[in-house]
């Protein structure tokens, strides 16, 4: 089975920690508008293409010079399907909406897949996984990414994307992101997308993990001070510790290789590197820098829940769960687990984002306030989040029932495609904190 690491080391040029500093890259003074994308297979996808399709349906702005809300996106995660939407919009932008259904969706995307239970496909299984860790990445490399790598998402790109795996072994999220490749020494700018999107979709058993190499020998740069002090603070959030260990698991020598599956295995919802994110920052406004912080007026940031499929039809018979069925349904279990703590966690370190943003920007003095570009008159307080989930759940039990019951494959009839990106713009449109947020002046 191959194992090889894609993953090369720093250059040995770069000599400092490269953290996500520079803030995330927004074209608009007053808004900053980010997604989050679900894993959920093929449905997942669909669903979040509907929610972009709709964000290029609506226009905001002034009367005489109205934008496409599409356009003000400035920030994007994704997990599993969730992450192949999220990569290809990050590479494309807008254009992305024209051929992602033709190029995916409609698609057959396990047809380089072994999915069918023999002899030899158990064997496989039990070496790690039915298909290796470079056949879905193959796939999605000729079919969508066609050899990117994250230096075409590189730190001045817009919109910032961030694809989430599971750390297996640490049982922690694994963002691909520069702060986490520095840790283990790696040069993210050349990794290739296609393998990245891969590991975020890894489903236990279906999949082998996609395997990445710590360079504890190349590190010559320091690690941040707050992974430290996460450490070693009995107090600090749990979510900040654990992903503060793993850190410095990769580079103090303990681990040679990291071992990547289905980020939905500890975070369905691609949250938890933004939570980490804030709850690490030395300042009141990371991860924006001083001077977005100190114009911004609204802030949008939306969960696109693409469902969950079936785990079987065993629970109705007293026989059964088959092998297979007992893994799919433990790993489902694992993800809706997940899905709730990273919502809730997420929630709070937002609210107590935008109070920390109100403080510092009312402790700001008139000059500060013109040296990050603030205009004149402007009230500190004048601050609003909307943080919102768009699920299944706007649409009615029936209507819900009805999505969910498509099993979560990478793999769908074409009607059914439809089915989903009308529920996808239907249910935006219904969301209460998405309404909110178009009639806020």
């Amino acid at each position: 089975m191959h194992v090889e690491p894609a993953n090369q080391p720093l250059p040995a040029s770069v000599s400092k920690f490269i953290e996500n500093d520079r803030g995330l890259a927004g074209d608009d003074e007053e808004l900053f508008v980010a997604l989050a994308f679900s894993g959920g297979g093929m449905r997942a996808a669909a669903f979040s293409y509907g929610i972009l399709s709709e964000f290029d349906r609506i226009q905001i702005g002034r009367r005489n010079s109205p934008t496409r809300l599409i356009d003000h996106v400035d920030f994007v995660s994704g997990v599993s399907g969730g992450a192949i939407t999220a990569a290809y919009f990050g590479l494309n932008g807008r254009a992305a909406l024209a051929n992602f259904p033709e190029q995916f969706l409609l698609r057959d995307a396990e047809e380089s897949l072994s999915s069918v239970l023999n002899p030899m496909s158990v064997a496989r299984a039990y070496k790690g996984g039915m298909n290796d860790d470079q056949q879905f990445p193959r796939w999605l490399d000729d079919n969508l990414f066609h050899g990117a790598t994250f230096r075409q998402l590189g730190p001045e790109h817009r919109p910032r994307v961030w694809i989430n795996a599971s750390d297996i072994y640490n049982r922690t999220p694994f963002v691909f992101s520069n702060d986490t490749f520095s840790a283990i020494c790696s040069d993210l700018a050349s990794y290739p997308i296609a393998d990245a999107v891969a590991a975020s979709a890894a489903m236990p058993v279906i999949f082998a993990p996609v395997v990445l190499r710590t360079f504890p020998d190349s590190c010559t740069s320091t690690a941040p001070n707050w992974i430290e002090r996460a450490r070693r603070d009995a107090r600090a959030p749990p979510i900040l510790k654990v992903y503060a260990n793993a850190l410095t698991h990769y580079r103090d020598g303990s681990m040679s290789y990291i071992k990547l599956l289905d980020g939905g295995l500890v975070d369905n919802y691609g949250l938890s590197g933004f939570t980490i994110a804030r709850l690490s920052a030395n300042t009141p406004y990371a991860p924006l820098t001083a001077k977005q912080a100190a114009r911004i007026r609204r802030v949008l940031f939306l969960v696109v829940d693409g469902g969950k499929g079936p785990s079987g039809d065993w629970a109705g018979t007293a026989e059964g769960p088959t092998a297979p069925e007992i893994v799919m349904a433990a790993a489902n279990t694992a993800l809706d687990s997940g899905r709730r703590a990273s919502y809730t966690a997420f929630d709070r370190t937002m609210s107590e984002w935008r109070d920390g943003l109100v403080r510092w920007r009312c402790a700001l003095s008139a000059e500060e306030m013109r040296k990050y570009g603030a205009s004149n008159g402007s009230n500190c307080r004048d601050l609003k989040f909307f943080v919102g989930l768009v699920s299944f759940d706007e649409l009615g039990k029936q209507r819900a029932d009805e999505l969910n019951s498509i099993p979560t494959r990478f793999k769908m009839a074409p009607q059914t495609v439809e089915l989903v990106i009308g529920a996808a713009r239907d249910a935006l449109r219904a969301n209460p904190t998405f309404r909110a947020f178009l009639s806020y002046p």
